[in-house]
C-alpha cells in the first residue's frame, strides 16, 4: 500500500501557511514540524497536552511563516546545527530578558525608536553571507512589529529561510519558560527596582559562604516550600525574580521550576555567582572600610 502521509501533510501545510510558508516548513522540518512537535505533546501537571504551546497568532498576509512555542523549543535544540535565533529588540530589552541561546545585534541606523529594526548588515556577519541559513526572529509579542520589519529586510537581502516566533517573549514566559538576563541588566534592575528578588539556587553551605547581597536561598526542590515560607513573593506573581547558581544549568533549572509555579517574570544568569559579582558596576560596590 502506498504511504500518502507526507503528501497529505504537505497539502495541510499549504492550507494553513500558504505555498511559500509550506515550502519553508517542509525544508526545515526538524524545527517546523506540524502538527505540534513532541515537546508540545508532553503532558502538563494536569495530565493534558498544552494546546497553547503549538498555537500561533494566525495573522494573515505576512511574507514569512510563524512558528509556535513548541517549534521555538525545537529551533533552540538546533542551534548547534546552524539555526540562528535573533532577538529583534534593542539591547537593553534583550539584556533584561531574552530567550536562552538567542542573539542580539546593533540597530539599523537612522531610525526613530518607534521603528527600531535590527541591522541586516550585522546579521550578515553572523551568517557569513550564507543566505540559506535558517533564521528565527522574535520580539515583544503579537502586537510588536520589530521581527516583521527585520524579516522583510532579510528577505529583501536574499535570505530564504526566515520564520518568526511572533508570540514572542511574553508568551514564552507565560508558558513557563524562564528568560536569560545579562549581568549589567540585573544590577541596573536591582538598583532601580527595590521589589526585585534574587534567588540563590546553590546548596546552603555555598550560600552561607557568599552570595549576592539580599539573595534568598531556594534550591530547585524547595520551590513549593518557598511559596509558603516567604522566600517567594506570593502576593505579586509579576515580581521581577533573578535566579543565580553555581553555573548556568543550576540557575536555569531553579528558574524554570519557579516559572512553572506561576511566576511569569523570572530570569536566570548564565554564569556563576562570582561572575555576576564581577559584573557589578564599581559605583554599586560598597567601599572597603
Amino acid at each position: 500500500m502506498r504511504d500518502n502521509t507526507k503528501k497529505t501533510r504537505t497539502r495541510h501545510l499549504r492550507r494553513v501557511f500558504g505555498p511559500a510558508g509550506a515550502a519553508l516548513l517542509v525544508a526545515t522540518s526538524a524545527i517546523l514540524a506540524y502538527p505540534a512537535t513532541a515537546a508540545a505533546q508532553k503532558p502538563t501537571e494536569a495530565g493534558k497536552a498544552c494546546a497553547v504551546a503549538h498555537a500561533t497568532s494566525g495573522e494573515m498576509g505576512q511574507p514569512t511563516a510563524e512558528i509556535s512555542t513548541d517549534q521555538m523549543e525545537a529551533a533552540l535544540a538546533q542551534i548547534q546545527e546552524g539555526v540562528l535565533v535573533i532577538d529583534a529588540r534593542p539591547y537593553q530589552e534583550f539584556a533584561m530578558s531574552h530567550i536562552p541561546a538567542s542573539v542580539n545585534v546593533a540597530p539599523k541606523p537612522g531610525l526613530p525608536m518607534s521603528q527600531f529594526t535590527s541591522d541586516v548588515g550585522e546579521i550578515e556577519k553572523l551568517t557569513q553571507g550564507k543566505k540559506g541559513r535558517t533564521i528565527v526572529l522574535y520580539c515583544n509579542g503579537p502586537f510588536c512589529g520589530k521581527s516583521k520589519r527585520l524579516a522583510a529586510d532579510l528577505l529583501a537581502t536574499g535570505y530564504t529561510h526566515v520564520v518568526r516566533y511572533q508570540l514572542g517573549i511574553p508568551v514564552w514566559r507565560a508558558l513557563g519558560h524562564p528568560a536569560q538576563a545579562e549581568g549589567d541588566a540585573i544590577w541596573a534592575a536591582l538598583d532601580k527596582d527595590k521589589t526585585a528578588v534574587v534567588i540563590d539556587a546553590t546548596d546552603p553551605a555555598a550560600f552561607q559562604a557568599g552570595t549576592i547581597p539580599g539573595a534568598r536561598n531556594v534550591r530547585f526542590d524547595e520551590v513549593a516550600k518557598a511559596k509558603d515560607d516567604g522566600r517567594l513573593p506570593m502576593l505579586d506573581h509579576n515580581t521581577r525574580i533573578f535566579v543565580v547558581g553555581k553555573d548556568a544549568p543550576e540557575a536555569r533549572a531553579a528558574a524554570q521550576e519557579i516559572a512553572r509555579n506561576a511566576f511569569h517574570n523570572v530570569s536566570f544568569f548564565a554564569g556563576s555567582i562570582e561572575d555576576l559579582l564581577k559584573a557589578r558596576p564599581p559605583s554599586e560596590v560598597p567601599a572597603s572600610k
